[in-house]
């Protein structure tokens, strides 16, 4: 294989794009506003531009072989550079973005570090071709591990651990980082997983290049039916609330098992969210969790932790954005630093399921069935019969770690997501007061079953 060449990456941001920054290092903390440290890859990797060639060689001419997967951003391909192995993503073309805008993109997004965000390593601009490069992720996405065709039940511990280290990530884009940076399309197929099962955010600031055809829905609107929060549906205004609504689907999914799309026995495409709102309002309600809980995991759980992700996760998804936590909170809450009441912030526990509106709802969700599967789709009178939904944008599959899965994995259904990813420095601090009430109304684990009653 020819010897990679790379040069370091020079500086072109815009003298007008605000620097990224820790809260601690913003100016109202009377501390300097130096940015956060330039962009940290492994060792074997030095930082910086990528030569088209060198890359098109680590993965033989981009060929099928390596072909990891494809999805609403592009393709992407394994390789290997300087005897590491990578993961190579080819960006769609069109999306009318100059060069330099394209490098104060990728200066953001090598800016941000965290254990649960994806890392980057570097990029490629080539003619019309953008690529980027990303550390290679062994254990593929939560979608992957949670809903994969013939895969052993995904244990509490790591479910667990999922929830947690996701939140934590994507509090850091919406609190620790300066642009503050919304995600917009949070969901099971963009949480990566390590060897540890330790999950990293993936896909954030690449909006610009998401497929024009997946986006059909609205002309302003990206992201993934089943994970729209009801006011980005609706006017395709976003805000950080509409991503905590999205990680509230995925709590879901951890909780129940089910996707976030699923066939009920009119063989019309019922969301999860709408299948567990008012099973959500009994549960917050009555402490019981039952009617919710994957029956995978039969009894092998923490109860403890479990009322925890059942009351986030109906905070989560609240029909109005302004009653939805913050991520910060989210995260305060499942360590035990925040009470339940802090975390619904004045909203009434048989509210915060779901807060039920009149028909906004249901005419918001037929209108993106239509558009997603066709006239049929829309309500009552319809007959086409769906029996298979994956959690892609829409109809199109986000295919990336799954499609053409290496030799080591087990292949699974074409709806099998992923992304690329590595761990970086830098852990979010979290400081509050732990829940007044939640160790006497359940014992905090011991065994790691559940409390029989």
């Amino acid at each position: 294989m020819t010897p990679l060449h790379m040069s370091h990456v020079q500086s072109t941001t815009p003298s007008s794009t605000p620097p990224l920054m820790h809260s601690w290092q913003q100016s109202s903390h009377g501390l300097s506003e130096s940015p956060l440290p330039p962009l940290n890859p492994s060792p074997a990797i030095t930082g910086g531009t990528f030569a088209y060639d060198d890359l098109a060689a680590a993965t033989d001419g981009f060929s099928d072989a390596n072909l990891l997967g494809q999805g609403g951003f592009g393709h992407v391909y394994r390789g290997t550079v300087a005897g590491q192995e990578v993961a190579i993503k080819k960006l769609r073309a069109g999306s009318g973005q100059g060069d330099r805008e394209f490098r104060a993109e990728v200066e953001i997004i090598s800016r941000v570090h965290h254990k649960n965000l994806v890392s980057l390593v570097g990029y490629c601009l080539h003619g019309e071709q953008r690529l980027l490069v990303y550390e290679y992720v062994p254990n593929k996405t939560l979608e992957f591990q949670l809903h994969g065709s013939g895969r052993p039940t995904l244990d509490w511990p790591r479910r667990w651990k999922i929830a947690v280290g996701s939140a934590k990530g994507l509090a850091y884009l919406h609190e620790d980082c300066h642009p503050k940076i919304i995600h917009r399309d949070i969901k099971a197929a963009n949480i990566l997983l390590d060897y540890n099962y330790e999950p990293k955010v993936a896909d954030f600031g690449l909006a610009k290049y998401q497929a024009a055809e997946v986006t059909s829905v609205s002309t302003r609107v990206m992201g993934t039916f089943g994970y729209l929060a009801p006011e980005y549906a609706a006017t395709g205004k976003v805000n950080d609330r509409s991503d905590v609504f999205s990680f509230g689907v995925m709590l879901l999914e951890l909780i129940t098992g089910r996707k976030p799309i699923m066939t009920s026995s009119e063989y019309q495409p019922e969301t999860l969210v709408s299948w567990a709102r008012p099973l959500l309002t009994r549960a917050v309600e009555e402490e019981n969790y039952d009617e919710l809980i994957d029956p995978r995991l039969e009894t092998n759980y923490d109860a403890y932790d479990m009322a925890r992700l059942v009351a986030c996760a109906a905070a989560a998804v609240r029909q109005t954005a302004r009653s939805r936590p913050r991520m910060s909170q989210v995260v305060r809450y499942l360590e035990g630093e925040l009470s339940v009441e802090d975390l619904n912030a004045g909203v009434m526990p048989g509210q915060s399921a779901m807060q039920r509106s009149s028909g906004g709802t249901t005419d918001q969700i037929n209108r993106l069935r239509r558009m997603a599967f066709g006239p049929g789709a829309g309500g009552s009178t319809g007959t086409g019969a769906i029996t298979e939904y994956t959690s892609s944008e829409f109809s199109d599959p986000t295919t990336e770690y799954g499609l053409n899965p290496s030799s080591e994995y087990t292949a699974s259904s074409a709806g099998d997501t992923g992304e690329v990813a590595a761990g970086a420095q830098g852990q979010q601090q979290w400081h509050g007061r732990r829940a007044p009430g939640d160790t006497e109304r359940m014992s905090r684990r011991t065994t790691g079953r559940r409390t029989q009653s």
